[in-house]
């Protein structure tokens, strides 16, 4: 069995999604699709999964021309996709999740499924009880949960669209073994990651896609630098984060306590310097999620104080946290920090401070593409956040961030985005921070906390665990003190 992709094409209006890619996938091979935001990895993908329809070119699986309109047409032809964010139905039960898709009709013999989803299950290594609620899964669960469904489904290639984005260390060690044994049951499993090391450390052989065009095809391993060369058409060299002197300080929480779900923080001290930079670390649900959005106004505290630069903003709502100079930036970018269906221009607007009635359309589109050029956004004025790529939406909210901000809140403020995006959006932050904004960002990447932090405060279990200088620790340290304990 081989995949093969043929002179692909796809087009929205002037932009070349995919412009003419082609290459083959033989079966048994664990395979990484590499680029930078916005180079057409994605949108490659969605035509295989029956998402998009190419505008031309063919999909060929073990010899036969595939026609591929929609999903289940992708599926009965033997290809699946991971996406990044699992498509399960939260409010769903596991076992309603698994037969999603399935044949049979209106008629459903839950038992016989229930029997089903613990053969497949247990033959991947994964454990389900069928009864629960798939919200109350982890997202290394459901992802978990999504491709027990495809193998039952019949699943003979299996798209995986930056899986490891939002799952522990432990859930992306087990994600990685089912990979590689799939794999060796000779699937083709197609890895599409902005991650050398995951790509260098899994794949048995890599295609670069740039600018909507395979620029690179080769067998692994492969130097580093030469995937980076080829991704960007450049050597990338990033530079190290340096300490500035800070200022009074800016954040002070005393005896905060913080209730948010099955998050309980309890009497916590904690302040920030006025051009400091704070990461939070700690496994989902210590309570990095819970103290920023505090701190932006969308939790109420129980108890304590919460005062920014001298204003007591305790039980303050998100707008007069806005008006003190505080500004967040969620993880869920079009979820919680953009609106679907509304364009780049309007997005500004939203956020401008002109006060006027009726809104200047003109003055609006003059400004969408200052901020386009200014932040790099691969788009146009009426291009809608839903078709820009990761990296670009990121773009966006930064270019959304008020000019006077004393307090920046972000919540992994890199994550999916290749090496040179994440490296653009620091190099804007830290322009904001030698302006004495203070930043506090929680990640759960180490080595984005060691290098941009001054301070890194890690949670364990809804409290303060430890607080270490950044600059006098390091990646295996912190994997002790987010597993709650310290290196002897």
């Amino acid at each position: 069995m081989a995949l093969e992709i043929r002179d692909i094409h796809k087009y929205f209006g002037p932009v070349r999604a995919s412009d003419g890619v082609s290459f083959t996938i033989e079966s048994g091979t664990l395979h990484g699709i590499l680029g930078e935001n916005g180079a057409g990895k994605s949108t490659l993908m969605k035509i295989l999964s029956g998402f998009y329809e190419a505008d031309s070119g063919e999909v060929v699986l073990d010899g036969e021309v595939l026609d591929l309109r929609s999903p289940a047409d992708a599926i009965e032809a033997g290809i699946g996709m991971l996406h990044q964010d699992p498509l399960v139905f939260l409010p769903f039960s596991v076992l309603d999740n698994f037969v999603l898709g399935s044949p049979g009709g209106i008629h459903l013999d839950r038992s016989e499924a229930q029997s089903e989803l613990a053969r497949v299950s247990a033959d991947l290594g994964f454990h389900f009880d069928p009864a629960v609620a798939a919200g109350d899964l982890t997202v290394g669960e459901r992802q978990q949960l999504a491709i027990t469904r495809l193998m039952w489904l019949g699943a003979k290639v299996l798209i995986f669209d930056e899986p490891t984005t939002g799952i522990s260390a432990t859930q992306r060690v087990q994600l990685f073994t089912t990979l590689k044994r799939l794999a060796q049951d000779g699937l083709i499993v197609l890895f599409v990651s902005h991650k050398l090391e995951e790509v260098e450390e899994l794949c048995d052989s890599v295609t670069v896609i740039r600018q909507g065009k395979v620029v690179y095809e080769a067998d692994m391993p492969v130097p580093s630098e030469t995937l980076v060369a080829e991704m960007f058409g450049k050597i990338f060299v990033q530079e190290d984060h340096a300490s500035i002197e800070t200022g009074a300080p800016l954040l002070v929480c005393r005896d905060l306590v913080l209730d948010e779900g099955t998050t309980h923080i309890e009497a916590l001290d904690f302040e920030i310097a006025s051009g400091e930079v704070v990461g939070l670390a700690g496994l989902e649900g210590s309570g990095q999620r819970t103290l920023l959005r505090a701190c932006a106004g969308l939790i109420d505290p129980t108890g304590g104080t919460l005062t920014v630069d001298g204003t007591d903003l305790t039980g303050a709502s998100y707008r007069d946290h806005l008006h003190a100079g505080v500004h967040y930036l969620p993880a869920g970018r079009l979820e919680e920090g953009l609106v679907e269906g509304i364009s780049i221009a309007e997005h500004l607007v939203l956020v401008s401070d002109d006060a006027s009635f009726f809104i200047d359309w003109k003055k609006a589109e003059e400004v969408a593409t200052k901020e386009i050029d200014e932040y790099s956004i691969k788009g146009r004025p009426d291009s809608n956040a839903e078709t820009l790529s990761g990296g670009n939406q990121q773009r966006l909210l930064l270019a959304m961030i008020p000019d006077e901000v004393r307090l920046l809140l972000l919540e992994h403020p890199t994550r999916g985005l290749d090496v040179e995006s994440a490296a653009y959006v620091w190099t804007r932050l830290l322009e904001r921070r030698e302006r004495g904004t203070s930043i506090m960002f929680a990640s759960a990447d180490l080595d984005e906390l060691l290098r941009y932090s001054d301070r890194i405060v890690v949670f364990f279990g809804g409290d303060i665990f430890a607080v270490r200088d950044a600059a006098e620790t390091d990646g295996e340290e912190l994997g002790y003190l987010i597993g709650g304990k310290e290196r002897v």
